[in-house]
């Protein structure tokens, strides 16, 4: 067994702290070193809980895509996890500055950038009658119930950017004790309507009596710290031309890339001569998805009106099939 003295200096020194750091909080640094002595080594799947993981899509019918179908809306939840990870971080930091933003940003906008340039898996990855048949036994659920990427929204802008369009100038300084009546004016609250009543879906009434007291304390906790909030109050100096392209950027992935990738995928599966099929919500997708109807941007004021007026346009002369 190796004398003390023989041991690397800087081993040595790494006790003594390790004492010092325990011995203030009266802990004694023996039990703490048998503890890592009888420890198994960590092991890549415990770590990233992988039989877990792996366990966690339940079809509920026998045809074999849905659970490409749910693995991938599991991915996407990760993502969106991801992206809150940042934003959260912006919000916490009292004292960003433009480069910390710029980061914080630029990670988000990998994030998004990877769930755009994959959803081709849900576009040309399911068998479409398979699709069709599966999706009845999902009702009333939809993507539209991800609360996550409603706290994303919420985070990112003000939430006069994020109530109907044409209420938004008369809401754009309104008040923190207006923060729970605006819910009732949300955007996409228009885009759970059942087509033929034009009555609040199941989707909706379920995914509010959930959630709705999540997003209004969400909303009131980011009033003065989201995003949007938070790049207009920088010095003038920090607002760089990498940060504004970043934010610009952030902006066409969450309200224009993002959607319209939906979209395309509901033209593939749901668009059908003479009579569309309804999305597995009751979602008016037709109304719902394209940017043009919604017009949503968290930046207004890094956007000309010219290029607020055609919002989305680009994407959809690119990429939507016209007869």
């Amino acid at each position: 067994m190796a004398e003390a003295d023989s041991f690397d200096p800087g081993v040595l020194s790494r006790l003594k702290l390790l004492e010092e750091k325990y011995a203030a909080m009266g802990q004694d640094l023996t039990s703490y070193l048998d503890g890592l002595l009888y420890a198994d080594f960590p092991t890549y799947w415990d770590y990233v809980n992988l039989d877990t993981l792996l366990s966690l899509q339940h079809p509920v019918t026998p045809f074999p895509d849905e659970e490409i179908f749910i693995t991938y809306h599991q991915i996407t939840e990760l993502y969106f996890k991801l992206s809150l990870h940042e934003l959260r971080q912006a919000h916490d930091d009292a004292d960003i500055d433009g480069a910390t933003m710029l980061e914080r940003v630029n990670r988000v906008n990998r994030y998004f950038d990877n769930l755009v340039r994959s959803f081709d898996v849900m576009v040309h990855g399911l068998d479409h009658q398979q699709f069709l048949k599966f999706r009845m036994s999902l009702l009333p659920s939809s993507g539209f119930q991800s609360v996550q990427y409603r706290l994303i929204e919420i985070a990112c802008t003000s939430l006069d950017r994020l109530v109907h369009r044409e209420l938004r100038d008369q809401h754009a300084d309104h008040a923190f004790d207006e923060i729970d009546p605006l819910f009732d004016a949300l955007y996409w609250r228009r885009g759970a309507t059942e087509l033929a009543s034009g009555k609040p879906t199941l989707t909706l009434r379920q995914f509010e009596e959930k959630y709705r007291e999540t997003i209004v304390h969400f909303a009131e906790d980011r009033y003065y710290t989201n995003l949007r909030k938070k790049w207009l109050g920088l010095p003038a100096d920090q607002q760089t031309d990498d940060l504004k392209e970043a934010l610009r950027t952030l902006d066409e992935l969450v309200n224009v890339h993002w959607p319209l990738s939906h979209y395309r995928s509901a033209v593939r599966h749901l668009q059908k001569d003479p009579v569309d099929i309804a999305a597995t919500g009751g979602t008016n997708w037709q109304k719902y998805l394209p940017p043009r109807f919604q017009s949503l941007i968290f930046f207004p004021e890094l956007w000309t009106e010219e290029e607020q007026a055609e919002w989305g346009k680009s994407w959809v002369l690119t990429h939507i099939p016209h007869k």
